[in-house]
């Protein structure tokens, strides 16, 4: 089976052509507004139709992640917290079969990249999984018995981030205050390193905020960097804890992009884990096999057999 995916960002997209556990090629997209959907679709359109006149078979589909809550059970964007305003409202399965003539069916976007490392990638032949993606927020998401962990609403297990960590802490988009995000979210670090004592004296005070200068300045022993490293490695580690004690998974995968320093954050967490949970089995933390492929190996998954 071929399949477009369309892995659907803040302020970026990667459109994809997908043959079973394969990503035959994709186009990266950046948007300067993401206010909504209806702003950006010129772009995304003539994307994945150039994708689908590549393919040598005919495509069957088209699989969306989406950066805000989302149910596949019922095929819609439920909430987007200030992005796409206008998704909760827009048809994308009446958009796909009117634009490209092939279905379109929606997830999380995290969710779905767990859904592409059950498929094909770190957490093969795992039933009960949590996965955090580190980078401008904090995803996390969970799959029990197999299947992605949906609730309700839709909601279950994809607010990872937002699990409250530090009371009196720095509000959150979502409205919460001391969430994970807030506290080590990409978006927060520029913040928390403003406020923190010490950074005028901090190389961090003539380098860019994020988290591969954080990394850099600590591994050179300036110490404001690693302090600034060692509070957002424990916010990680503590959102672990809550994650093992409420879904006792098999597995814990952590990507994103600051997992580029995954041999400093995984040894970290794995110790923090080991001693602070009270369980008595093994937990392994693994960082996620298909980088920025995982959500497009997801995609597989939302048109199989029973998926629904």
């Amino acid at each position: 089976m071929t399949l477009l995916s369309l892995d659907l960002g803040g302020s970026h997209a990667t459109c994809s052509l997908v043959h079973e556990r394969s990503v035959v090629a994709d186009e990266h997209l950046s948007f300067a507004e993401s206010g909504s959907f209806s702003a950006v679709e010129p772009q995304i359109r003539d994307s994945l139709q150039r994708l689908a006149k590549s393919s040598l078979e005919p495509v069957s589909g088209l699989g969306i992640g989406f950066c805000g809550l989302a149910d596949f059970r019922s095929n819609r964007v439920i909430s987007t917290n200030g992005k796409y305003e206008d998704a909760p409202s827009f048809d994308f399965n009446a958009w796909a079969q009117n634009t490209f003539g092939i279905p379109a069916r929606i997830e999380n976007d995290a969710r779905l990249a767990l859904r592409g490392e059950m498929y094909a990638g770190a957490a093969q032949g795992c039933s009960d999984v949590v996965m955090f993606t580190l980078g401008t927020g904090i995803g996390g998401v969970v799959a029990m018995g197999g299947q992605p962990f949906l609730g309700t609403r839709g909601q279950a297990g994809v607010l990872g981030g937002h699990i409250p960590v530090r009371e009196g802490g720095r509000p959150c988009t979502c409205g919460g205050v001391g969430c994970a995000e807030a506290e080590a979210g990409g978006w927060a670090l520029p913040g928390i390193c403003r406020e923190w004592p010490g950074i005028a004296e901090s190389s961090l005070a003539t380098q860019p905020l994020n988290f591969k200068s954080l990394f850099e300045l600590s591994d050179a022993d300036d110490k404001t960097a690693k302090e600034i490293l060692a509070h957002c490695l424990n916010i990680w580690a503590m959102m672990t804890v809550a994650a093992v004690h409420t879904f006792d998974p098999d597995l814990i995968v952590f990507g994103g992009g600051v997992m580029r320093s995954a041999d400093r954050i995984l040894p970290f967490i794995q110790n923090h884990v080991e001693r602070h949970t009270w369980t008595h089995w093994n937990k392994p933390i693994v960082a996620a096999a298909l980088g920025d492929k995982a959500a497009a190996l997801g995609v597989p998954t939302l048109f199989h057999e029973g998926a629904r």
